[in-house]
């Protein structure tokens, strides 16, 4: 995206009978082309290679794709080189319509990345935030390439310790979902309760309808609901979102572009990238 400073427990209940049925079509194909039946989970990554995923083919505003490696069975994205501001996106080759997503992060403290839903090879989608920088916002949704629309009701600071390192946070700028045309919203009190720093963090986003009706969840927390259809969002305009986007499209993950929006040496991490078709 642009330059900004600006009840998985019931859910893991609910699908822990496909569980099995995951395993095994994990065994038999790790990285999925063909539908599945609906209900079933399907993973999206091997945990050892990027079969099934592709760069931004050309250059974006981000850059020319970044890099982006499996290291100990986890998606690692940095720019490339490290430090140099090229940036870019790492796209599934399969596109979907209405699904939910399931994903593991652990972004590094100073980058901002990004989570695309309905993305295509421009680097157009809805996002959801993964600023995770002073004044940032991890959970809501921004309009990457589609106005530049923005959900956030709050942002994230980092406190750190007398060595640099991260140790907890706070958050600032509080609004209400009203004001950014949002259904609901949790609170910035009640996202700090939820997020656990230096660890890893489960994203859950359910993407249904023309003009999507979209949920974010981290851990047990649902973030944010917005629905494409009657949202309110100053710079949304859902026909204009749709002409760009259609109702399918990849699922990306992103290393934003400029020396200021990464530090030299970080990453972003994604893993167990589960999705099924809705």
């Amino acid at each position: 995206m642009n330059t900004r400073r600006t009840s998985r427990r019931q859910f893991l209940k609910s699908s822990a009978a496909g569980a099995s049925a995951i395993a095994l079509g994990a065994a038999l194909h790790p990285v999925a082309y063909a539908a599945e039946p609906e209900d079933k989970w399907i993973s999206l990554f091997d945990g050892k290679t990027l079969k099934g995923w592709h760069k931004n083919p050309q250059r974006i505003g981000h850059g020319t794709g970044g890099l982006w490696e499996v290291v100990d069975g986890v998606i690692t994205g940095q720019q490339d080189p490290p430090g140099s501001g090229n940036g870019g996106i790492l796209l599934t080759d399969r596109k979907f319509g209405d699904f939910e997503l399931v994903i593991d992060m652990m972004p590094d403290w100073g980058v901002d990345s990004g989570l695309f839903v309905r993305g295509n090879d421009r680097g157009q989608c809805f996002q959801m935030m993964v600023d995770y920088h002073e004044a940032g916002n991890v959970g809501h949704l921004y309009g990457e390439g589609t106005g530049g629309f923005n959900t956030r009701t709050f942002d994230i600071n980092g406190k750190l310790d007398s060595e640099g390192r991260l140790v907890s946070h706070s958050t600032s700028n509080d609004k209400k979902p009203e004001d950014v045309g949002l259904v609901s919203s949790c609170t910035g009190d009640q996202w700090v309760e939820a997020w656990k720093v230096g660890d890893w963090n489960t994203a859950r986003v359910r993407v249904v309808g023309k003009y999507p009706h979209i949920t974010t969840w981290i851990n047990d927390l649902q973030i944010c609901e917005f629905h494409g259809d009657k949202a309110t969002t100053p710079g949304y305009d859902k026909e204009k979102v749709f002409e760009a986007l259609s109702d399918r499209g990849s699922i990306a993950v992103q290393v934003h572009g400029g020396s200021g929006a990464w530090p030299k040496g970080a990453v972003c991490r994604w893993k167990n990238v589960r999705v099924r078709e809705l």
